[in-house]
């Protein structure tokens, strides 16, 4: 039996988990608030913060510095119904709200919210919400709960900048043990959306290719995945 030659090898689809420690976090303009307002929150109990940016501007990463320095209980809208109870009874020290303004018109969940916010003052626990808009300005039903939410205190982060956009390749790249030439990072920048998240996933798209093809990153390389991408997203929107 014959068996046909292989022409490229395809790597193995290994998880690249993101690195959310305070050493990761490039510090910049758009960013420089967000992170000094978390360094002095927690110091009062029975607070909320709210962390508002367009995705992938690094609210996501900042949440996750604040949780491990305070030991915070992780929380999403989808299990706070569930979760209510148990934090009634043994409520942690401090907690993250992570994407709070998917509550928004749904009663039972903005009834949690208010609930939990009620639970943060009365019990003397911290909490911090992320989200893409200011919770002043999500669409909620409940008097209430709105009211509550205009009187949280909220810092914004920008989007990255393309300085920021540039240090985050290079380390994106670095933590997969890829090192390459700066005409790579020149081409990408100008021409590629301005989002954490869509770095992320450019990078590994660009190291996947060139393990799959086993080439070393160019800029035709670079230029060809990044089409993709952008293509693939349009589609999808």
């Amino acid at each position: 039996m014959t068996i046909a030659p292989v022409s490229r090898q395809l790597p193995l689809d290994l998880p690249h988990r993101p690195h959310f420690s305070r050493a990761d976090f490039l510090a910049a303009e758009a960013n420089q608030a967000a992170l000094a307002a978390l360094d002095r929150f927690g110091e009062r109990s029975g607070t909320a913060l709210a962390i508002s940016g367009p995705p992938g501007s690094g609210k996501t990463h900042l949440a996750h510095i604040w949780a491990s320095r305070a030991r915070a209980r992780w929380m999403r809208p989808e299990i706070l119904a569930q979760a209510l109870p148990e934090l009634a009874a043994l409520p942690p020290a401090a907690l993250v709200f992570d994407a709070a303004d998917q509550v928004a018109g749904k009663a039972a969940a903005e009834t949690g919210l208010f609930h939990l916010l009620n639970l943060v003052r009365q019990q003397g626990s911290s909490l911090l919400l992320t989200a893409r808009q200011p919770p002043s300005r999500w669409t909620v039903a409940l008097p209430d709960l709105r009211s509550r939410l205009a009187a949280l205190e909220t810092v914004a982060v920008g989007a990255p900048d393309e300085a920021l956009l540039g240090a985050v390749l290079v380390k994106l790249f670095a933590d997969r043990q890829v090192s390459l030439g700066g005409e790579v990072i020149a081409y990408l920048l100008p021409r590629m959306d301005r989002s954490l998240d869509f770095a992320r996933a450019l990078v590994a798209a660009i190291d996947a290719e060139s393990l799959a093809g086993k080439r070393p990153i160019t800029v035709p390389l670079a230029a060809k995945v990044l089409a993709a991408l952008q293509q693939e997203k349009a589609e999808g929107e």
